[in-house]
């Protein structure tokens, strides 16, 4: 994890076009705070954060991934004993994402298993490999699962995790959740990419913690209807975009910010939920991951840095505080997963943002790249804006 931003040491004045007509911030105050900061750090920008800033054209394009399934329609399991998702895959690759809850309190809160299972419907035996892999310990800390589930599933690769199932055999597809004992309004997330051989029908479920899932499944009869409601749940076509700015940056054009995963300028993926197809959308497009690149230009000799803040903060008590984990990639194309912020769990409102980094012009090149992997973070309300501030660097 990156813990300096390439600005320390320097001395730098900001100046921010555009921006400063709008906001009372000084621009040398800018300076200060975002020399003072590292990267991931929560700095607080008074007068400054605003949706109002000019919004970054591009192009979104589908790139080839794996089928996509989610669960989180119920987010919270009421049912003691139920199938909270279930979904066909065919042959290949699969991204399987689990966000439910222990619900249950009615006659009284128990603890509860959630799990994920995956049944051979083939002739032939399946051979599931195991590709990326998260899964962290149910708790109550939503913010804490949601960026450390990111990170896990970027910073994993697994190899020679290959598990032979049966024609209709029953497994775990994550032997983790097995142990596990989700006690009331614990979150269980699991973040997950594999590959198949065979047609398979995955399921999440909730039962009792003495059960293991596959003899769960055979047992429970109740798939819990679906409500649209929360990210939603389903399996979609879609789950990689690429992102490209039209126009390229100028930092003499002053603050921009690219806004993605916001249901309107950028609509939510659809898919399908069970044998009968319905309709279902993942509002928030949660577990799509969007490789950006964003094309800039220095015409006035000035650099670029990269915040982000709680835009939603004020919507409701579920909008309070908002983290993140991404992939950043240097002009090399080194990368790096960074949890943001890296100073404290979350950011809560304006006027704290995050410093995502910075980056220096380069006098060789007349247009350069930032480069990084975004998704969207669980547990936190979209959109996240992604905001581009002009910075003057003077030695």
């Amino acid at each position: 994890m990156m813990k300096s931003s390439i600005l320390l040491g320097l001395i730098v004045a900001v100046f921010v076009q555009g921006a400063a007509a709008q906001t009372k911030i000084p621009a040398d105050k800018i300076t200060k705070i975002l020399v003072s900061a590292k990267r991931g750090d929560v700095v607080v920008l008074d007068d400054f954060l605003t949706m109002d800033f000019p919004k970054i054209s591009y192009d979104k394009t589908v790139v080839p991934g794996p089928q996509y399934i989610i669960s989180d329609d119920p987010e919270y399991i009421r049912i003691p004993e139920a199938i909270a998702m279930q979904e066909s895959v065919d042959p290949g690759a699969v991204r399987l994402y689990v966000y439910n809850v222990n619900g249950v309190k009615e006659p009284q809160k128990i603890p509860r298993k959630i799990t994920a299972v995956i049944k051979n419907m083939g002739k032939e035996n399946m051979h599931l490999r195991m590709l990326r892999y998260s899964s962290q310990k149910p708790s109550l800390n939503y913010f804490h699962i949601g960026k450390q589930g990111l990170y896990d599933y970027f910073t994993s690769y697994v190899e020679n995790h290959v598990r032979t199932v049966k024609p209709g055999e029953v497994i775990a597809i994550d032997e983790q959740l097995e142990e596990n004992v989700v006690l009331y309004d614990e979150l269980v997330h699991g973040f997950y990419e594999f590959v198949v051989d065979q047609p398979g029908l995955i399921s999440v479920l909730q039962t009792s913690p003495e059960k293991d899932g596959p003899n769960a499944f055979h047992e429970i009869d109740t798939i819990i209807p679906f409500s649209h409601v929360n990210a939603g749940r389903g399996i979609f076509p879609i789950s990689n975009y690429k992102v490209t700015n039209k126009d390229i940056v100028d930092t003499k054009d002053g603050v921009s910010q690219l806004i993605v995963a916001d249901g309107e300028d950028d609509p939510w993926i659809t898919g399908t939920i069970g044998d009968r197809k319905e309709f279902a959308k993942n509002a928030g497009n949660y577990g799509v991951l969007y490789n950006t690149h964003i094309k800039w230009k220095s015409t006035d000799g000035k650099g670029l840095a990269l915040i982000t803040w709680n835009c939603r903060s004020a919507d409701n008590q579920w909008c309070g505080g908002m983290g993140l984990t991404m992939e950043m990639f240097d002009q090399e194309g080194n990368k790096s997963v960074i949890q943001y912020p890296s100073n404290q769990l979350v950011t809560k409102a304006a006027p704290e943002a995050i410093l995502l980094g910075v980056y220096k012009p380069d006098p060789t090149k007349d247009i350069q790249e930032i480069n990084f992997t975004y998704s969207p973070p669980g547990a936190s309300c979209l959109p996240t804006p992604l905001i581009l501030v002009p910075i003057d660097l003077v030695k």
